[in-house]
């Protein structure tokens, strides 16, 4: 069984951490979740109240951001990776300048410096240089940037559809096999 702690601040794409967290429960993971403030209030307007009781429901532990006391802020915590999904470039600029004001930060850190993958689905369009700049730092140190930008190749029927195969290509990326994940197959060329 993996542990994967799932991190969820104030950007918009909500649908996404809920699609993720639904599919890591279909691969028998341990969830580990951590909402910002903002997080939560974001997840509540976006999904709603049930779908957000229901992400809380599969995880194992929701941590306060405010407990450093907690698994996830120490590197001995045995977690086998960190996803912030979506995250928002205040999340992305302290963890890339090592800055640990709340545990999303602190347990990022601890990732980072135990090399164990860090995942940072940044949300923000049009990205600044302080954003890019950002991104790099958080890439060269070890983390992946995987942005949260949705495929129409698959023609998605809805909007939970598309949320399903961005979270499903982060869980291939991690290495699980996601059942009911398109893969791209394009059609033959016409001359």
């Amino acid at each position: 069984m993996q542990k994967i702690v799932l991190a969820i601040t104030g950007a918009s794409g909500t649908i996404y951490a809920y699609q993720f967290a639904k599919i890591l429960a279909t691969l028998g993971c341990e969830l580990h979740l951590i909402f910002s403030e903002t997080g939560l209030q974001v997840a509540k307007y976006e999904i709603g109240t049930n779908k957000l009781h229901h992400l809380k429901k599969l995880a194992k532990a929701t941590y306060n951001t405010k407990d450093f006391w907690s698994a996830p802020a120490s590197g001995s915590g045995i977690f086998d990776a960190m996803v912030i999904l979506p995250c928002t470039m205040g999340t992305l600029g302290a963890i890339a300048n090592g800055i640990s004001n709340n545990l999303i930060h602190r347990a990022a850190d601890c990732f980072l410096k135990e090399q164990k993958p860090l995942i940072a689905a940044v949300r923000e369009s049009p990205f600044n240089h302080i954003h890019i700049d950002n991104m790099l730092k958080l890439s060269r140190a070890g983390g992946t940037i995987f942005p949260a930008m949705p495929a129409f190749y698959t023609k998605p029927k809805d909007l939970d559809e598309m949320a399903f195969f961005f979270a499903g290509r982060i869980a291939q990326f991690l290495g699980f096999d996601v059942k009911g994940l398109p893969p791209w197959r394009p059609e033959p060329q016409k001359n």
